[in-house]
């Protein structure tokens, strides 16, 4: 937990809950994960297994004391919305976010269900009755931010491949929130946004409004009551880094990029992670420094050819050529974060950092 972090849509992570347990093939490599045995030092995870989930009342506060406006990463070392966080803390968690106006929190689940659920008990009273409670307890003065909208709070979920993005952005589509966002990381193969981008998968049949443009679902599909203005806002993605990482074809990475600039929805490129497009490692990247340059060695790193489903092909050696679906071991930091030449920044509309 830090006012600084390295992660790049980001300016600063609290963990007001640490640990977690994994839910699909996007946790495999867990960097929280893998990170717990170096915080063992720190009194709040030694001598305790990833998956015990802890609750830390003394970190609630963190935030008001940032006076500085600062985007902030909630529970990077967890999930707010894991089964053995009570309600109760995610009041106070809730609460602290609707104190803390200068900030913007950006909130990451896998579990959407249950984050639905809590943010519409009783058409949105529970959460705030919930959260004036809370705030009664830790002792804060209400200052009537619990009657607002939460315009500081982004809820949104990560997703690896199209049967995650099925299974978890219906879910995120049906909670009122002012920001919906998806992080497609680690993207493990092809994802189809159209449906939440749109938000119709059906929309020869979807209704527009000829006053505004706007569309409103068909009614005959999952995404049943959401209209134009309950779409994502946003859209993140990154490949995989760590020892065991997997890599990303570029062309789900482009796909994602083409689907958000035809919807107009803000797209940020994060990285590549551990491995990059092999066309990059034997031309030039932006600044006309090749890898080889960098390192002689490069044209002898690892390369994987890999299949648009995203099934590892056979190893390779130093064969010419520069099929962008080869990719080559390179190392988060030479990878980088270019698509195409290009660094992606995008933003909601408004709601860009500090």
């Amino acid at each position: 937990m830090s006012d600084k972090t390295g992660i790049e849509w980001t300016e600063a992570t609290w963990n007001p809950v640490t640990g977690c347990a994994k839910v699909s093939q996007g946790c495999k490599h867990c960097y929280a994960e893998r990170d717990w045995a170096r915080m063992q030092h720190v009194p709040a995870y030694a001598g305790r297994k990833f998956t015990d989930v802890a609750c830390h009342e003394d970190r609630l506060n963190i935030p008001l004391r940032w006076k500085k406006p600062r985007l902030i990463f909630v529970n990077s070392m967890s999930d707010l919305f894991h089964e053995s966080v009570p309600n109760e803390f995610i009041d106070k968690v809730f609460a602290v976010m609707a104190l803390a106006e200068h900030h913007t929190f950006q909130v990451l689940t896998k579990r959407p269900k249950r984050m639905r659920d809590y943010i519409r008990c009783g058409n949105g009273s529970c959460i705030r009755i919930g959260i004036r409670h809370a705030i009664e307890e830790m002792g804060f003065e209400d200052i009537g931010a619990v009657n607002k909208e939460l315009p500081n709070v982004w809820l949104g979920v990560s997703v690896e491949d199209q049967s995650t993005a099925d299974e978890r952005i219906p879910l995120l589509l049906q909670t009122p929130a002012s920001v919906r966002w998806i992080s497609a990381e680690p993207l493990l193969g092809p994802i189809d946004l159209y449906p939440a981008l749109l938000p119709c998968p059906n929309s020869e049949n979807s209704m527009m409004d000829p006053e505004t443009g706007a569309y409103e679902c068909c009614g005959k599909c999952d995404y049943t009551g959401v209209s134009s203005d309950m779409g994502i806002d946003w859209v993140v993605v990154g490949g995989e880094s760590g020892p065991n990482a997997r890599p990303m074809h570029p062309d789900w990475a482009r796909s994602l990029r083409d689907q958000c600039s035809a919807a107009d929805v803000p797209f940020l490129f994060k990285q590549w992670g551990e491995w990059a497009p092999r066309s990059s490692c034997y031309h030039t990247l932006s600044d006309g420094i090749s890898f080889a340059d960098l390192d002689p060695g490069a044209t002898k790193w690892p390369c994987i050819r890999l299949n648009e489903n995203g099934s590892d092909g056979r190893m390779l050696e130093n064969e010419d050529g520069g099929d962008s679906a080869y990719m080559q071991r390179v190392g988060k930091k030479l990878a980088g974060r270019l698509l195409e030449g290009i660094e992606h920044n995008g933003y909601p509309e408004g709601k860009v950092k500090p």
